[in-house]
């Protein structure tokens, strides 16, 4: 049976290849992005002294949780406490780091923005202390009394 495709109606091989090329280079600008991202978390950690306290305070968490073996949904609420922290000490470096470009010289609304910036992380980690309180409160008292 002859093909009675019309020449208009074939796909034109050029755009396929066009395409192909195009998705690769989403695709690596996809992966790029993950080296910027992980560049920025490096920087953070580098630069921000409270952030490797929060690092720290995350690590014995997560030992603690472990040894007193809390549970998987107490433990999603750790995470979810310890992750709300560090990225509200990422969001603080944002914002320090971009009050000090357009304010290079002191301010008093460039003081205040950084001091709200840390004033948030500040309730955060709070409601993390608390949030690990109701969590490892219940087993640590258990642990002491059978002592």
């Amino acid at each position: 049976m002859p093909d009675t495709t019309s020449a208009s109606q074939q796909p034109d091989p050029r755009l396929r290849s066009k395409h192909s090329s195009s998705a690769k280079a989403e695709l690596q600008s996809f992966f790029r992005g993950f080296v910027y991202a992980f560049r920025g978390v490096a920087y953070t950690v580098k630069t921000q002294r409270n952030m490797r306290v929060h690092i720290f305070a995350a690590i014995l968490a997560v030992v603690a949780g472990a040894l007193l073996k809390i549970s998987l949904i107490e433990f999603g609420f750790i995470a979810i406490a310890i992750l709300s922290v560090l990225v509200s000490e990422m969001f603080n470096t944002v914002i320090e780091t971009c009050v000090d470009l357009i304010s290079p010289e002191y301010h008093p609304l460039a003081e205040r923005a950084k001091d709200v910036a840390a004033g948030a992380v500040l309730v955060n980690a709070g409601m993390a202390v608390i949030i690990g309180i109701i969590v490892f409160a219940p087993p640590l008292i258990s642990l002491f009394t059978k002592l």
